[in-house]
């Protein structure tokens, strides 16, 4: 379950009154316009409904790829290198100033983070890049929301959602260690800590930890085995237990040790990171204790298959003490009754809810869905250990410390700097005309959802009620 990112807005900046160039006079003009674009892009997805904006991210992803060619060939012209075997140089007039709206900085509750200004052109190059980055990662999360949804998809179809999301992953990826590897270089920290090392460090571990994980979804039959029976609509209420081959369910128990160890790392870097938003911090924490509860699942059927009930039903208690369903040292769990039960049932419809409407699901990474799945086997193995073949159940502790290595799934792809095609490059030979003035956004430079102006002990969101002209009957 991807982390619901929130994409940044920008403030309008004309790239004319920063650079001139004298080989590609137009360059300054041509890039001011494509970030224009970017800007509307950028505010125009923030401006709509949250169920609507995944529809919009194609839009925000094309006018991203528009523009940072432009953004590469400002910071080769200030380097005095070539692009497209061409040469271009670019003079530094002033220092650029510009400001972005900082999303993974905590901020205070009901209010979005103010925006940070920032000078020079890096600051720039790294918060498009990062925001592209943050694009990919909600369009694999579009994707995988389609497996979860009340029609179940088809083989084919869950085969082609989990592969879109992994190639988004990997392209996050690819993003995110480039900008840690340039980002190494630099002899100060940035203004803002959405672009630190730390956190773009922590961005690529976090990005291979998902993209290791959903390795395992396209061949894992029980999370649609159990949507399945909690789906109302469904009449294959009798149904042939799955099965699941002993070495591959060895393997996924390795992969998901491997998207753990990745997400452990992550939060050692969010945690030398200053001023991080708490959601992002829980999010990450909580896709390792998934990742390492669905090795414990993996174990525990591959013990299962092997005749091993006692064993996997102590793998499965194992998963929920990762998952964080059962105490750290209790060897069963209390089976809830009263009010813990109607607690239990009221958050499982409330995820349900937020899958249908599709907004602020996952947000748990899906540690929730994968509880619901060890509760399923462990209700069905231990019914069947204590009517068919009686075992002891072993300590779990040991268990989990006997659990083998993580096991790399995929080869970290280089990013490749994109570049100017040549016709483009050659259209900027020429001088500018005098009557064009360059395209910095059509949208208002205010920001309708700022909140930053609600007055104190105002309920998030009723901006309105409090502005000046209206009545509260």
């Amino acid at each position: 379950m991807p982390f619901p990112f929130v994409l940044p807005t920008t403030s309008s900046v004309s790239f004319t009154d920063y650079f001139s160039s004298s080989t590609h006079p137009s360059l300054p003009l041509y890039a001011t316009t494509a970030r224009g674009v970017v800007r509307d892009a950028l505010k125009k997805y923030r401006r709509i409904p949250p169920a609507s904006q995944a529809s919009n991210l194609p839009a925000v992803h094309a006018a991203l790829n528009e523009y940072i060619p432009y953004l590469f060939a400002l910071d080769v012209g200030l380097s005095g290198s070539s692009c497209a075997d061409e040469e271009i140089d670019v003079v530094l007039v002033k220092e650029l100033e510009v400001e972005w709206r900082a999303t993974l900085t905590a901020s205070l509750p009901g209010r979005e983070p103010p925006r940070i200004k920032l000078k020079s052109l890096e600051s720039e190059l790294f918060f498009t890049l990062s925001t592209l980055a943050y694009v990919h990662s909600l369009q694999a999360r579009a994707q995988l929301h389609t497996l979860y949804n009340a029609t179940l998809p088809t083989a084919e179809q869950r085969a082609a959602a989990i592969s879109a999301a992994m190639k988004h992953f990997l392209e996050a990826n690819s993003i995110h260690t480039y900008l840690r590897d340039r980002a190494g270089q630099w002899n100060a920290q940035p203004a803002a800590a959405d672009i630190s090392i730390s956190v773009l460090g922590a961005m690529a571990e976090l990005t291979m930890a998902e993209a290791t994980l959903i390795t395992v979804l396209k061949d894992d039959p029980y999370p649609a085995v159990v949507l399945e029976d909690r789906n109302k609509q469904s009449k294959d209420w009798m149904f042939k237990g799955v099965e699941i081959p002993k070495v591959r369910a060895h393997l996924f128990a390795r992969l998901c040790l491997a998207s753990s160890e990745h997400a452990s790392k992550a939060q050692s870097m969010l945690g030398r990171a200053n001023k991080i938003d708490e959601s992002l911090i829980k999010y990450v924490d909580d896709l390792r204790r998934t990742a390492k509860g669905k090795a414990c699942r993996f174990l525990g059927i591959d013990a299962e298959l092997a005749g091993k009930t006692g064993d996997g039903i102590a793998w499965l208690r194992g998963a929920k003490k990762e998952l964080g369903f059962i105490a750290v040292g209790a060897e069963e769990e209390k089976k809830p009754f009263g009010f813990s039960r109607l607690k239990k049932e009221l958050q499982e419809r409330r995820e349900d809810r937020k899958i249908e409407k599709g907004e602020g699901w996952g947000t748990d990474a899906g540690k929730f869905e994968e509880g619901r799945v060890v509760d399923y086997l462990m209700q069905k193995w231990v019914k069947m250990n204590d009517t068919v073949g009686v075992q002891l159940i072993p300590p779990s502790e040991p268990l989990i410390a006997s659990m083998p290595s993580g096991r790399e799934y995929h080869t970290p792809k280089v990013f490749t700097t994109p570049t100017l095609e040549e016709d483009a490059i050659i259209r900027m030979r020429a001088p500018p005309d005098p009557g064009d003035a360059a395209f910095e956004g059509e949208e208002d430079s205010s920001d309708e959802e700022d909140l930053t102006s609600v007055p104190v002990g105002a309920f998030p969101g009723s901006k309105v009620e409090y502005s000046s002209g209206t009545s509260y009957y």
